[in-house]
């Protein structure tokens, strides 16, 4: 059984699943990231089914900042070394328990905050251990589209999917 259906709260890391994990510098040391038009849509989607979106991160970025604005993503969490503890003060908060979140990570430090929650996924290059505990595993890299699959893949299990992609017909 997919706890998709039930899924209230979805939330995600940033390098190697928003991105594609490399980190750009300018010559003054200025941070930048690239970001998948193609995963911001599937955010969107997903969040007009009524999910809520997070973004809970290790590292922090001023375009990242920019980039969950950009998205209409409220729940921004940067600099954070223990994902599981932020997100259950979240859920706490937001009244919903962690079998109605999911997380989406790509390295062994995601691990505890992906086994807590109800549905965790991983991008096709996840580190290998995390694919094994992953609930869905993308064909798709991090920063290439493994977002905008995961988001799909929690529509169809929704039954939301088709209406959502039907729209654009009109």
């Amino acid at each position: 059984m997919s706890a998709a259906p039930q899924l209230k709260l979805m939330a995600f890391d940033v390098d190697g699943v928003l991105t594609d994990g490399s980190l750009y510098y300018t010559e003054d040391g200025k941070e930048f990231k690239a970001f998948n038009t193609l995963d911001g849509h599937g955010l969107k989607m997903l969040q007009k089914s009524g999910v809520r979106l997070a973004i809970i991160t290790g590292r922090k970025s001023g375009c990242v900042e920019h980039r969950a604005r950009n998205l209409g993503i409220d729940l921004l969490f940067q600099g954070v070394e223990d994902k599981r503890q932020v997100m259950a003060e979240l859920l706490q908060r937001e009244g919903i328990s962690f079998a109605e979140a999911g997380y989406m990570g790509d390295d062994v430090v995601d691990l505890p905050i992906m086994r807590a929650c109800g549905f965790s996924a991983a991008p096709g290059n996840a580190h290998a251990f995390v694919k094994r505990h992953a609930t869905y595993v993308a064909e798709q890299l991090g920063g290439r589209g493994a977002v905008r699959e995961v988001c799909e893949h929690l529509l169809q299990q929704r039954g939301q999917l088709e209406a959502l992609l039907d729209a654009y017909l009109q």
